[in-house]
């Protein structure tokens, strides 16, 4: 009897039993794959056989379908030439209308044309392709000469001279030219420039429009197609005679003209005056209107072909331009005077104004010439407006005009030179500019020497003509009259321009003039007031007791006749003068008074009381009429 089993041998009986079954499993499985392998692997020669019987099949098959793709290309391709040929037939009859009924079909139909001359250009193989082209181009050559002629009758239609109003239409009331100079009543008010300037910078410039908006298009597709076509100088003599000939003639019926050194130098001063005083208007017109409407024009018609618009815009203003610099280089050239000085400033200043927008409107490289013609004109007005100033400082200290002052009263010289550096002052901003494109330093500085020196040159000429006086106290009172109008001239300037001539100045002048009234009360009076004050116990008869009422009586008489035309400073003196004068007359009187009344004929002797003395002395200084405003 066999031994009973354990666990292990029990589990390792039931592996074994299970690997005896997996063996079999995959021993039937193969069996299968073999088989399957074996039926696939004669499909494979059933499908090869198959394949190759069916070659010659799909041979043809491929060929009828290359053929059917072949005729539908060749029918495309017959299509689009006679759609070629129908658009020829379109392009002929809108061409042969002309463009005068219906510009823009004729430029369509004129661009169909070229579209056709560039299909057959690139159509190669087509038979009749060589004469199609050439009737396309003989059609094409007889389109653009008849757009060449049509462009020819818009541009001279379009390029009537601007009447005046029409151009003041675009700007304010206030900045229209008037008959006279902005400065033609001689009273060049500050005050009225900064309002001019003000008026000028708030004024709106508004462009004219020269062709109308729906025509522009036009215009520039045709000059596109001319240029196209090769006719670019045709183009360029078309446009450029009637809009030169048009801006000139603008131009000429604003009132501007071409003038020369020799007529600036034949014209009265009032006249020079007044046509520069509208220059100035025609200047901003020409720049912010005419050139500015010019060259947007110009960029319209000629956009895309820019180097041939620029070259137009160039040469169609260039005579302009030199128009209506002439004035200005005119009187650049003429012969220097101190009155031509404001006028300078006045050109320099307008040149400075536009000259921005010179630089934006002639910016390209063939407007150079332009630009530069500008330039030169601004250069050389700083030049020749300093140069002026250095004459009219030397014109003062120089000055021999033997005009006669009898009066010790302002004279005119003096006048004339303060009011000529109140001018200046007016114009304190442009000549500080004009200093300082000068390159000459500080051009505070500059002005500041400048207008010292003026002042200096004069009150050394005062002081030479002062010696023509044969009495020394009209001498100082004629010294004391001209320094004073001076002082107060300066005193009435605004702030700024008194710091120009330093903290001290007014105060300096001032004590000067203090000086020439204290030489003229001791010249005139201090003999008189020793007679009067003359001590002892003289006789009635003895002359010195009449000798200092005769002295006084024979200064009113001649000084009565003097002049202090300064209502203030002729008060101050007579007072000064009284203050001296009167306590000794009243302490003669007191004196000698009761001597002379005892004695025969006492009225002999004394003739006047203090009283009559005082009457007397607000007599003095009131010689001749002195009508202050028209100073």
């Amino acid at each position: 009897m066999a031994p009973p089993s354990t666990a292990a041998d029990v589990v390792l009986e039931t592996l074994k039993e299970r690997a005896k079954l997996m063996k079999e499993s995959m021993e039937n499985t193969q069996a299968i794959t073999d088989t399957m392998a074996a039926t696939l692997g004669s499909f494979d020669l059933r499908l090869s056989a198959l394949e190759t019987a069916m070659r010659p099949t799909q041979l043809k098959t491929h060929s009828i379908k290359r053929a059917h793709e072949n005729i539908d290309e060749t029918l495309k391709a017959a299509e689009v030439i006679l759609g070629q040929f129908d658009l020829a037939r379109q392009a002929e009859a809108k061409i042969m209308k002309g463009p005068h009924e219906d510009l823009e079909s004729y430029l369509q139909a004129v661009d169909q044309l070229r579209g056709i001359v560039r299909f057959f250009t690139g159509t190669k193989g087509f038979k009749s392709g060589a004469g199609v082209l050439n009737q396309a181009n003989n059609l094409l050559g007889k389109a653009i000469s008849k757009l060449e002629e049509e462009f020819r009758q818009l541009i001279n239609a379009y390029s009537i001279p601007i009447e005046p109003d029409r151009r003041f239409d675009c700007i304010g009331s206030s900045l229209r030219p008037s008959a006279g100079s902005p400065r033609g009543n001689g009273n060049h008010d500050e005050k009225q420039t900064e309002i001019s300037k003000k008026n000028m910078e708030n004024n709106v410039f508004q462009p004219p429009v020269l062709i109308p908006d729906k025509i522009l298009p036009l215009l520039h597709e045709m000059v596109h197609q001319l240029i196209q076509a090769g006719r670019q100088q045709q183009v360029f003599n078309i446009y450029r005679e009637p809009r030169m000939s048009a801006i000139e003639n603008t131009l000429r019926k604003l009132g501007v003209e071409r003038l020369d050194k020799d007529d600036v130098q034949k014209m009265q001063w009032e006249v020079l005056e007044a046509k520069i005083g509208n220059w100035i208007h025609f200047m901003r017109i020409a720049v912010k209107l005419l050139f500015a409407s010019e060259k947007k024009l110009c960029d319209g018609i000629f956009e895309g072909d820019e180097n041939v618009g620029d070259q137009c815009f160039a040469e169609i203003t260039s005579s302009s331009v030199s128009m209506l610099l002439s004035l200005g280089e005119a009187v650049v050239k003429s012969r220097r005077s101190p009155e031509k000085l404001f006028v300078l400033l006045d050109i320099y200043e307008i040149m400075r104004e536009l000259q921005p927008e010179i630089d934006i409107i002639f910016s390209s490289k063939v407007c150079s010439g332009t630009r530069e013609a500008f330039m030169i004109l601004s250069t050389r007005l700083a030049q020749t407006a300093q140069e002026t100033l250095c004459d009219f400082e030397e014109a003062v200290e120089k000055d021999t005009t033997k005009t006669a002052v009898l009066d010790g009263t302002v004279h005119p010289l003096t006048s004339y030179v303060i009011n000529y550096i109140k001018y200046l002052f007016d114009y304190h901003a442009t000549v500080q500019q004009l200093f300082k494109d000068s390159n000459n330093g500080d051009a505070n500085q500059k002005l500041a020497s400048t207008t010292t020196r003026i002042m200096q040159a004069l009150q050394t000429n005062l002081e030479g003509k002062s010696k023509q006086y044969k009495d020394p106290a009209l001498t100082h009172l004629f010294l004391m009259n001209n320094i004073h109008y001076i002082v107060r001239s300066v005193r009435r300037l605004d702030l700024e321009a008194k710091d120009l001539l330093g903290p001290d100045w007014v105060q300096i002048h001032r004590r000067i003039v203090q000086q020439h009234a204290n030489h003229y009360k001791r010249i005139s009076w201090s003999k008189t007031l020793q007679c009067l004050m003359i001590q002892g116990n003289p006789s009635p008869k003895d002359a010195s007791c009449t000798t200092g009422v005769s002295r006084a009586m024979e200064i009113h008489q001649r000084q009565s006749q003097w002049t202090v035309p300064d209502t203030e400073l002729r008060e101050s003196l007579r007072l000064a003068v009284a203050e001296v004068l009167l306590p000794a007359y009243r302490s003669f009187i007191k004196r000698y008074g009761t001597l002379i009344e005892s004695g025969k004929n006492p009225q002999k002797y004394v003739r006047y009381f203090p009283e009559d003395l005082e009457t007397m002395l607000g007599e003095l200084f009131e010689g001749k009429a002195w009508d202050e405003p028209n100073r």
